[in-house]
């Protein structure tokens, strides 16, 4: 699986004006639902606080992975943000959250989601590769160098 196969430019939020946890998830969640206006965005937002709930998805080193299942989603669905200020994500290492990457699941596909986790988390730890995302400031760049990450393995 790509990063590509499942993130669109138009998905990307190049500066997130949440300030808080919540306002985080809500923000991506719009992402994702104003391509996808069939998607009820506060039962997406419920599905990912539930997430939340059971543990932090935000891994440390400035990055987050907030993801959730719903059903009458068909294929892997994502968003990614990016906080210049960063926001308190309740981070294992304490630190503030700078870069998002949201994914939505169909309900009943274990699968496809562990995969999609796996390969954002893959590409994430790469230290360079965080750095263009933390300098990129627009839609068309941040898009560019998930490209050519995505694009290495």
């Amino acid at each position: 699986m790509k990063i590509l196969d499942i993130l669109v430019p138009e998905a990307i939020v190049p500066e997130m004006r949440a300030t808080s946890k919540d306002e985080a998830l809500d923000e991506l969640a719009s992402a994702v639902v104003g391509l996808r206006p069939d998607i009820d965005r506060a039962r997406l937002v419920d599905v990912l606080r539930d997430r939340e709930e059971l543990g932090s998805t935000a891994i440390g080193e400035g990055i987050a992975i907030p993801h959730g299942k719903l059903s009458g989603v068909q294929d892997v669905l994502a968003a990614f943000g990016r906080s210049p200020s960063g926001i308190d994500f309740d981070s294992l290492d304490g630190g503030p959250t700078h870069l998002f990457f949201l994914l939505v699941a169909p309900e009943d596909s274990a699968g496809l989601h562990l995969k999609a986790l796996a390969r954002v988390s893959r590409l994430l730890k790469d230290a360079d590769f965080r750095q263009r995302l933390l300098a990129g400031t627009s839609r068309d760049e941040l898009y560019a160098s998930i490209k050519s990450e995505d694009e290495k393995y």
